[in-house]
């Protein structure tokens, strides 16, 4: 069964499908000066979302920066500053002279099930699809992690960090667990194969399921911005997920974060 943890209004179910959809309230409500975060992060926030929800940029145009500014009740420079970010992270287009556009990418279905993979579960939406190692280490096992793979707390793991991109953009990066003394070459095979799956095979897990996901949205932090090439601020779909080989033994952790304005996650059975 797969558990679906929505925490935050960034995101919301519907007929099945996760969207960015934003809450049109929280988007007319003034900014919150003492809340610690930057004042263009928490527009550029409400822009993004209110882009998402069709309050803005409906005709494929964002306002004026002076009724944007009039509307959050800050100056135009920070208005600047917002925009900025959402252009560097893809959401927004400046045409000078012209004003600023929203950016119409189409997002990616990546359906959540028994069996995801993700080479198969964007065939038929992209034409290049591939997964690279960013690093590996070997790291005792926290409390949560090790409870999830039935191992005792500080039992040995094997980290993956890996990044998976379609048709040459950058749309998730994950962070993998495995049980050293089962998988001791897991970074390696994955280093030459590129899949998970395929590792797993070359090390004796012809077959694994999808035991439990757990979503959730939030900011995107650290190696994540890098990787992904967004803008501070911006939104991942946070999936945590455990996977079992064919006798139900649990074999990987993992925290897939996705970038949520080029992937939209499918629950299915």
């Amino acid at each position: 069964d797969i558990h679906t943890n929505y925490r935050t209004f960034l995101g919301d179910v519907h007929d099945g499908r996760m969207t960015g959809r934003a809450v049109v309230e929280q988007m007319d409500e003034m900014i919150d000066r003492r809340s610690g975060i930057a004042l263009w992060r928490q527009i550029a926030d409400r822009i993004r979302h209110g882009i998402a929800s069709g309050e803005l940029g409906g005709e494929g145009r964002l306002p004026p920066e002076l009724l944007l500014s009039q509307r959050f009740g800050v100056n135009r420079h920070t208005i600047r500053a917002a925009i900025a970010a959402l252009t560097q992270e893809g959401v927004l287009r400046a045409e000078q002279g012209r004003g600023t556009f929203v950016e119409k990418s189409r997002r990616l279905s990546y359906p959540i099930g028994p069996r995801t993979r993700f080479t198969e579960a964007l065939a038929g939406q992209t034409r290049e699809r591939r997964a690279v190692l960013l690093k590996s280490r070997h790291e005792p096992a926290r409390h949560d992690i090790a409870a999830a793979l039935g191992l005792e707390d500080g039992a040995l793991l094997i980290r993956l960090e890996t990044l998976s991109e379609a048709d040459g953009r950058p749309v998730s990066r994950s962070t993998s667990w495995f049980p050293a003394e089962r998988f001791p070459e897991i970074a390696e095979a994955f280093r030459q194969s590129g899949s998970i799956t395929r590792a797993l095979k070359a090390a004796g897990v012809v077959d694994y399921l999808r035991k439990s996901t757990t979503i959730s949205a939030r900011h995107a932090e650290g190696g994540d911005l890098e990787d992904l090439g967004l803008a501070p601020g911006a939104i991942v779909l946070a999936a945590e997920a455990v996977n079992v080989d064919s006798e139900g033994r649990p074999i990987q952790f993992a925290v897939t974060r996705f970038a949520a304005d080029r992937i939209e996650l499918v629950v299915g059975d």
